[in-house]
């Protein structure tokens, strides 16, 4: 998709997004609002982060205007025929703003949205403008908009400076997790989300409507590994966390890893591909290598077990 053409998408969405905030705040203050109304809108809410954030802001203008009106209402005398025009003027421009969103004036008061990426085998660390560090392994994107990341695929490693009054979230495969002090891995593969915590706590959820609801507490040592039907929460030591974290200096760390599962982390991280062939996917290794030497890894397999290599095109093919 062009770039104008994503543009023209998204601002169309956005547009969506305040025209059915706008109704449900209509229908709630009509005086005929029922249990089907609000179970209606939490369901809307229920949908995206996008939907939350512009109901509530949509209702805070709502709020000023009824305001204005209440304070309209209270003048007297020839103040208030001096005045009254200027506010019904200025609630007039509130109420145009929330319906039509002229100017895009709730978007353009988000920050810019930025994104982030690394190329196969890169590895970039990012600073946010709240003081918030984010490592991001090989073959990720990730999208910042203010204390808000959608990390569409990869890994990134999350040191956030907490802020109780503005919630750090990540949304991830429709999961969202909301920083309450945290330090803590997200990994987004395309098949599942697994979420680990090192330090503080973080709140896990199913933020699609379309999934299982699912939500979990996480403390340190909680990992956490989720798809659209389930949730699974186990426990790691802080070595296996450190280990999972081995990527941050460059290096795969396994234990007792088949050789399948390792030659597939070298994959993320190399464009020259290991196949493991037959019975030599079951066998287990152990040891520390660099995510980007693939020789190192594939002579030591050699020697250990004894192995047939066999490099085709950009493929190297161990066998028995």
């Amino acid at each position: 998709m062009s770039e104008g053409l994503y543009e023209t998408s998204r601002t169309a969405k956005v547009q969506d997004i305040k025209a059915c905030a706008a109704a449900f705040l209509e229908r709630r203050d009509d005086g005929a609002w029922t249990q089907a109304d609000q179970a209606e809108l939490d369901a809307w809410l229920a949908e995206s982060l996008d939907n939350r954030v512009e109901y509530w802001r949509l209702d805070a203008a709502w709020k000023r205007a009824d305001r204005l009106s209440a304070l309209r209402a209270a003048d007297h005398g020839a103040a208030r025929s001096r005045v009254l025009p200027k506010l019904i003027g200025i609630a007039a421009a509130l109420v145009l703003l929330i319906v039509l969103g002229i100017a895009g004036s709730s978007y353009f008061a988000q920050p810019d949205e930025k994104i982030y990426a690394t190329a196969i085998g890169g590895h970039k660390t990012v600073l946010l403008a709240d003081g918030t560090r984010i490592e991001l392994n090989t073959d990720t994107v990730l999208r910042a908009r203010g204390r808000s990341v959608k990390l569409d695929k990869g890994e990134a490693f999350f040191e956030v400076r907490h802020d109780s009054a503005h919630p750090f979230t990540v949304m991830a495969a429709g999961h969202l997790v909301t920083d309450l002090g945290t330090k803590f891995l997200v990994r987004n593969n395309g098949t599942h989300l697994e979420v680990a915590l090192m330090e503080g706590r973080a709140r896990f959820e199913s933020a699609d409507a379309s999934m299982q609801p699912h939500s979990a507490v996480l403390s340190p040592g909680d990992d956490v590994v989720a798809t659209a039907d389930s949730m699974a929460v186990a426990r790691k030591s802080a070595r296996a966390l450190t280990e999972e974290l081995g990527w941050r200096q460059g290096v795969l760390v396994f234990q007792r890893t088949t050789l399948a599962s390792a030659a597939a982390e070298f994959n993320r991280y190399n464009n020259r591909k290991l196949v493991v062939a037959d019975a030599a996917a079951h066998l287990t290794v152990v040891g520390t290598f660099r995510a980007n030497d693939v020789s190192t890894f594939v002579d030591a397999t050699q020697a250990l077990f004894g192995l047939r290599i066999v490099n085709r095109g950009a493929e190297t093919v161990i066998s028995r």
